[in-house]
């Protein structure tokens, strides 16, 4: 993959999280961007780390040709600052 084509999928998957923040939806979403930024995270890291946890459910969604799994996805979230979830993708 070019590296092009991996910043197009990363600043993909952070509009994603921009815009479940601006949906309030879910709000587990805001939540953690709220907890990340109380314990020191910039804005601009703690959308890039929700953005990994998106894109565990996204692939999955693709691989899988399921549905997303919002009780994973929260799971996940509830981790950050912790990225360990996402060994093995």
């Amino acid at each position: 993959m070019s590296e092009e084509n991996q910043i197009f999928e990363e600043a993909q998957l952070i509009e994603v999280v921009e815009n479940q923040l601006e949906d309030g939806n879910p709000i587990k979403v805001k939540e953690t961007l709220m907890r990340l930024m109380m314990t020191g995270t910039s804005r601009e890291d703690a959308v890039a780390m929700m953005a990994c946890a998106v894109a565990i459910e996204i692939f999955d969604v693709m691989k899988n040709e399921g549905e997303f799994n919002l009780k994973r996805y929260s799971e996940n979230l509830d981790q950050l600052p912790d990225l360990s979830f996402m060994e093995g993708e």
